[in-house]
């Protein structure tokens, strides 16, 4: 259970949901509400694709090029961090497309790297080689999957959201997740660090 809910909460913040749903309305503005809620749905499956692979053959991408777990955990931490800083700025590019083009958008840009970015990646890997059994690698999955259907769903809801909360709530929420973000990069840095030093 413990392995579920933490992998759920890591998952749902590094992948920066507020932000997501910003940059979301940003492309979809010209849209109408069946083409943002189709595009959710590709949207979802292609991340739900790209994060099980990343989780399952994680390991064996470190095989192949020769990276040690803690030396990726570094890696990673600190690009995730260049996100947490992103998230803070309030930085994202003006992504906007109309309708007819809205659905192509679904894997790239709004997949990947808006929701799968490079911190999103690195903490993949590292996740998938940190489990030391198929019990938890299941259990982490199942957890990865719901967070990632957490956050299509909230895209799904896109426009409720952006009545209620207003684009600028969003963008202060944006700016609070990357907080969080920042701290978790920062404990995966220092996780990596004192493995590598032995301390």
């Amino acid at each position: 259970m413990d392995i579920f809910l933490s992998t759920f909460l890591k998952i749902f913040f590094i992948m920066s949901p507020f932000f997501v749903i910003t940059v979301f309305l940003t492309v979809t503005k010209e849209s109408s509400l069946a083409i943002r809620q189709k595009l959710a749905i590709k949207v979802t499956l292609s991340v739900i694709v790209m994060s099980l692979v990343l989780l399952f053959f994680g390991g064996n991408i470190f095989a192949i090029f020769g990276i040690t777990l803690d030396a990726f955990r570094i890696g990673a931490g600190a690009l995730l961090f260049l996100t947490a800083i992103q998230l803070v700025n309030g930085s994202n590019e003006d992504t906007k497309t109309d309708n007819n083009n809205a659905l192509d958008s679904a894997v790239v840009p709004l997949a990947l790297p808006v929701t799968v970015g490079p911190g999103t990646i690195g903490i993949l890997l590292v996740m998938g080689a940190d489990y030391k059994n198929t019990t938890e690698l299941i259990i982490g999955s199942s957890a990865l999957v719901l967070a990632v259907i957490a956050i299509g769903f909230m895209l799904y809801s896109s426009s409720f959201f952006e009545k209620i909360i207003s684009q600028q709530g969003l963008t202060v929420l944006s700016k609070v997740t990357g907080i969080f973000v920042a701290a978790i990069s920062a404990q995966i840095m220092f996780t990596g660090i004192k493995n590598f030093l032995g301390l």
